[in-house]
């Protein structure tokens, strides 16, 4: 049994107790108490100061590809235009089509390592993987499970390439659900990619998996104007008012990025119970947009934040999702750091495991929480702007320690359960470029049967 002394502790509904102690016995939460209580009411418990810290429940990535990292840097063989070039003439051609196995493993170390030092004690991954299918997401339970992180896996089932390949990808969904579905820490979800990727018999087979065996369904929705034109153009109407015509919003539904909505979907998604998730540096990155996250809140539509397998550091997620939407709606009030907090936290565990008891300082629930140290800053730290300076001032060499499931991932700063980041850098270098050379190869093989 622990007794983690702090100076402040992030309570469920991200409410705050100054000077207080978080009980753990083995994998749970005992409770939150005044440090002298605590001392007193579990006398034999092991005391670990943590005076200059604040308690926080982890954060939660909700939606991310974590073999992104080996596509860092990586020169597109013509420019990247639009959208529809991103995925076309760059992404699916070098990088998605080109993964095996090994990459994705490697990928997998360096990525999870990264999220694990930022704070983050759960995620949701989707394989982008075509060719690798089920012995891909094998790669990554294993690589997960000996660094201790809980995850949801997922390879994501599409018909851009086959029909049948689709099919294949969707039952590894299904099978990797079952194989894993009491695992305590390691389980799946049904995936699919978008509109127009996946035809309507396609996606209804999808739900109806996602039903048998009683696991949620994800996809990526309207990253960009060009899924929305898209469905207008082949079936006359936007893509959630699509959705919701063939029967794919509810309430198992989780919708990545969910950029270029406009206000009648927004709508769609409140009514179903949609959960989103908000991934504004990878929007970003390919103009795709701003999502419209304000007006999705206004609707009590529920809101995550995720990487995306863009920058894994979840610090500079927040600060983007906290100052992006201040400057479009030119209001400085919008997105308070409370908020963003929220949605890095409670509402993230809510969108990947929901009525299960994670994402909160709580009893019973799992422990799995991280602790920031707060020493250093300029400013005194309040119960007004704690919040504010969590997000804005601290990185991930201010969270000391990570626990999850009752075992310190991070301790005192310190990685506990991985190799050296210098030595996953230099594998996932090697792979990185294995995979550049591939992908380039198949491209100029394909030039010249043309």
């Amino acid at each position: 049994m622990y007794i983690i002394q702090a100076g402040w502790v992030i309570l469920p509904e991200m409410k705050i107790a100054k000077q207080s102690s978080l009980v753990i016995d083995e994998n749970k939460i005992v409770e939150v108490l005044p440090h002298d209580e605590a001392r007193t009411k579990y006398p034999q418990a092991s005391i670990i100061n943590r005076s200059d810290c604040v308690i926080s429940p982890g954060f939660v990535n909700a939606h991310m590809h974590l073999y992104g990292v080996l596509a860092h840097g990586i020169e597109p063989v013509v420019p990247v235009l639009s959208f529809e070039s991103f995925l076309t003439d760059y992404w699916w051609p070098l990088v998605e089509d080109q993964l095996d196995a090994t990459m994705i493993s490697c990928a997998c170390a360096y990525s999870a390592a990264e999220l694990v030092n930022s704070g983050v004690t759960a995620l949701c991954d989707v394989l982008e993987a075509p060719y690798a299918g089920y012995e891909g997401l094998l790669a990554q339970e294993k690589v997960l499970r000996s660094l201790g992180v809980r995850a949801i896996l997922s390879t994501e089932a599409c018909q851009r390439i086959s029909g049948e390949m689709g099919w294949q990808l969707l039952e590894a969904n299904a099978r990797f659900v079952r194989t894993f579905k009491d695992d305590p820490l390691i389980t799946g979800m049904i995936c699919t990619h978008t509109a127009f990727t996946c035809d309507e018999q396609f996606l209804s087979k999808a739900v109806d998996l996602a039903v048998k065996e009683q696991a949620s369904l994800q996809l990526h929705l309207n990253e960009s104007e060009y899924e929305s034109k898209w469905t207008q153009k082949a079936y006359g109407m936007r893509t959630c008012n699509w959705y919701d015509k063939i029967g794919v919003l509810s309430d198992k539904l989780l919708a990545a990025q969910a950029v270029q909505v406009d206000a009648q979907e927004i709508q769609l998604l409140a009514k179903h119970k949609v959960r989103t998730v908000h991934v504004p540096l990878s929007n970003c990155e390919v103009g795709g947009g701003i999502s419209p996250v304000p007006a999705l809140l206004d609707a009590s539509v529920a809101c995550s934040l995720g990487t995306d397998g863009y920058i894994n550091n979840f610090f500079e997620v927040m600060r983007a999702s906290f100052l992006i939407h201040k400057g479009v709606c030119c209001d400085p009030t919008i997105m308070s750091s409370r908020t963003v907090y929220r949605m890095a936290t409670q509402s993230g565990s809510d969108a990947l495991y929901p009525g299960k008891q994670y994402g909160r300082l709580q009893p019973n629930a799992a422990a799995d929480f991280i602790t920031i140290n707060l020493a250093g800053l300029p400013t005194t730290v309040t119960e007004y702007n704690l919040f504010d300076q969590i997000i804005l001032y601290r990185n991930p060499q201010d969270v000391q320690d990570v626990m999850v499931e009752g075992k310190f991932l991070k301790k005192d700063f310190t990685m506990q359960t991985t190799k050296p980041f210098g030595f996953l850098g230099r594998q996932a270098a090697i792979e990185a470029q294995r995979l550049w050379d591939k992908g380039r190869s198949v491209v100029a093989k394909n030039k010249e049967t043309r």
